[in-house]
């Protein structure tokens, strides 16, 4: 259907989102029960069907992935489908009580579904420790880790604790055991939907307006979690990628539909109709919403420029969740909006009338000229501030967490924390130097020469594979898996110790194992993120050049997003890393910087856009640069004031999470969104806009004419 409206300027055809918005206005009953069908089917496939969530992180070129590939095709002992039951007592472990009750409970834990082998601490001398009061059974699963039936571990974990008393103590360790204990974030996942419904009450003073942002990002979640399901049977897709999607989902789904909702409610206090406040309000903020969205999942595709498959996949989910969001918002709101357009139109009128007429923005207008009396003040304080906070980014140290960082609870870190009492701390993050030909002896000389080596407290082996060319030889550094002398001995081993020794044996000797392979990991995300942010900002940058004609502002929303970034990432380092309010010290997921520089990019442009959209009308109309964004400002200050909040709540709620990676995924975002929308939005900008003045929109004419016209309007 072809409509048209006046914006003011001239009467025109309605665009595609204006269009969009009367249909599904018209057929709301029909939109909404296509979106429930919809979100049911999918949720009932996934349902039936399962999912296949896998933690792959290969990367090929890598000695530790070189190292994998070679024990797999030779049938290594070293299999990672295995959990460790260690059991401590001050009084031995060796007396024959002891050895009676652990090796009942042995005998049990060998009969449970899932398990494939039991080795006893008393069938290996080197299982026990020097002291005798600590030793550990290795449990070998009939299956990998990942694939291992949660029932299975727990009942595992629950034989091994029933022997527990009189002085011993048992506990289990190992990925698999990590897995099972991992809790959901489903009480973050409330607490972050109920701090956004309070804000968006207080914001509009209606439950029922309030509700729908939230209703409409719901369903956008749940269809993408359930798509995300179907898809692992496809293709590679992390397991914690569904926490992510909901994060990022639930924040970005209200914060869109707040947008719209927002235009709409400004429609309904300016006289229209419930009718075509829905027309207007998707036709501007609509288009506004979409080029958001689009901005967000170019960042999150610039993830496809570091080649690391598990990010691939994540950045994937993550963005087709936006897609998704884009899609229910263009849609099911403007159907929601004509089924309660009625209720809310008669509450909007009723606090006007209370608010007795009186124009909104007028603080939000005199802060920006005070910001503008004094613009060197409100651009030097706050960027020193920034830099300050972004300094310890610099020093962030990539790796992922291990049962170290787990709750002390638990049974995995009670596990480890045994460990590394009585083998020492480098027990729990194990070298596995493979010695890949040469002959009979060269796997014997090797051990020798690495029990030399400084920082290598113990080694173990040769252990044989299916293939008498290959073997492997054990090494456990003096230090813990995630210290920086670990790290450091890594390294010597690859540049010194082991070429040396290929040169002598004539052997293919590579490091491998979990602590090399996190080692690996984190040195090809450093390597690789120069090209990824490049490619994230010089993309965000053009999409800025074509939509505002200007030069200079998208290179100063690239760099003020780069700036709010990397303080973000700094309060990560210091509250994670260096363990400020109480934290456990430890590294920081080796992915979480690039997804947050991903996410965080795509939002903040949100902003600005949303911003300069109206003080770049202000300015067409006016051509006076600081009346144009006192009244930009005054527009949109508290629309993205309360958008920026509802996506802090969200995503601070998920520090509540009992999952670390979550803590420090959620803490990112919302430092980064509050710095962006404090201090970028309300300080920095207006300030840079106050110092460029005209020249801020400067672009050379012969290009702006073969440019084209995506005309964003303001929300």
């Amino acid at each position: 259907m072809t409509t048209t409206r006046n914006t003011g300027r001239a009467t025109r055809r309605g665009s595609v989102f204006e269009r969009l918005a009367a249909l599904s206005y018209r057929h709301r009953w029909g939109a909404v029960l296509v979106w429930v069908a919809l979100v049911a089917g999918i949720t009932a496939a996934s349902t039936a069907v399962g999912s296949a969530y896998h933690n792959d992180f290969a990367l090929p070129g890598t000695d530790s992935q070189a190292a994998r590939s070679v024990l797999e095709r030779h049938g290594s002992a070293q299999a990672d489908a295995s959990v460790q039951i260690v059991v401590e007592d001050a009084g031995g472990i060796r007396r024959a009580a002891i050895e009676a009750r652990v090796g009942t409970m042995l005998g049990k834990v060998a009969g449970l579904p899932g398990v494939r082998d039991v080795r006893g601490p008393y069938d290996d001398v080197a299982a026990i420790s020097r002291d005798g009061t600590v030793g550990y059974a290795t449990v070998a699963l009939d299956a990998p880790a990942g694939d291992v039936p949660v029932e299975d571990v727990r009942r595992i974990v629950d034989t091994a604790e029933a022997v527990e008393g009189d002085g011993l103590r048992a506990a289990v360790g190992g990925d698999a055991v990590r897995g099972a204990e991992e809790g959901g974030g489903g009480a973050a996942e409330g607490a972050g939907i109920l701090g956004a419904l309070v804000i968006l009450v207080f914001l509009f003073g209606s439950l029922v307006a309030a509700s729908l942002p939230v209703v409409t990002a719901l369903f956008a979640v749940g269809g993408s979690i359930g798509l995300i399901a179907l898809a692992s049977h496809l293709a590679s897709v992390a397991d914690f990628t569904p926490p992510v999607m909901m994060l990022v989902g639930l924040g970005v789904g209200t914060d869109y539909a707040l947008l719209v909702f927002s235009r709409y409610r400004g429609e309904l206090l300016r006289g229209a109709g419930p009718a075509e406040a829905t027309r207007v309000a998707l036709d501007s903020a609509g288009r506004t919403v979409f080029f958001a969205g689009c901005t967000v999942i170019v960042a999150l595709m610039g993830l496809v420029t570091l080649g690391l498959g598990p990010l691939q996949g994540v950045a994937l989910a993550v963005a087709l969740t936006v897609l998704v969001t884009m899609a229910a918002t263009l849609t099911l709101l403007p159907a929601l909006l004509g089924l309660f357009g009625a209720r809310i139109a008669r509450r909007v009128a009723a606090r006007a009338a209370r608010a007795g007429g009186r124009p909104g923005g007028a603080a939000w207008r005199r802060w920006a000229a005070g910001v503008q009396r004094r613009p060197w003040a409100a651009l030097l304080v706050p960027m020193v501030a920034l830099g300050a906070l972004a300094l310890p980014a610099a020093q962030m140290r990539l790796g992922f967490a291990d049962a170290g960082n787990d709750p002390a609870t638990t049974s995995s870190r009670q596990a480890y924390d045994m460990l590394a009492s009585g083998f020492g701390p480098g027990f729990n993050g194990p070298l596995v130097v493979v010695v890949d030909g040469g002959h009979a002896r060269v796997a014997a000389d090797v051990r020798r020469a690495l029990d030399s080596v400084p920082g290598i407290a113990a080694t173990a082996g040769p252990l044989p594979t299916d293939d008498a060319s290959v073997r492997t030889v054990v090494a456990f550094p003096e230090s813990a898996p995630q210290d920086e002398a670990t790290s450091e001995l890594v390294q010597r081993l690859r540049t010194g110790v082991l070429p040396a020794l290929e040169r002598e044996t004539g052997a293919e000797l590579l490091v491998g194992g979990p602590t090399a392979a996190t080692e690996d990991f984190a040195a090809t995300v450093t390597d690789r993120m120069p090209l990824f942010v490049a490619v994230v900002v010089g993309l965000s940058a053009l999409l800025l050049l074509v939509v505002f004609r200007s030069v200079l502002i998208p290179l100063k929303a690239a760099l003020l997003n780069l700036v709010s970034i990397g303080a973000a990432l700094g309060v990560v380092t210091l509250v994670f890393q260096h363990g400020w309010f109480g934290v456990q010290a430890g590294p920081i997921e080796a992915f979480i910087p690039v997804m947050i520089f991903a996410i965080v990019f795509g939002l903040s442009m949100d902003y600005e856009v949303f911003l300069l959209a109206r003080i770049q009308e202000e300015w067409e109309r006016t051509r006076d640069p600081q009346a144009a964004v006192r009244e930009g400002l005054a527009a949109t200050g508290k629309v993205i004031t309360a958008a920026a909040a509802i996506m802090i709540v969200v995503f601070a709620a998920f520090v509540l999470s009992p999952d670390r990676m979550l803590q420090q995924f959620g803490l990112g975002l919302a430092v980064a969104i509050l710095l962006d929308a404090v201090v970028i939005r309300c300080l920095i900008v207006p300030a840079v806009m106050r110092l460029l003045g005209r020249g801020a929109w400067w672009f050379p004419a012969p290009r702006a004419r073969r440019l084209p016209e995506p005309a964003p309007e303001h929300p």
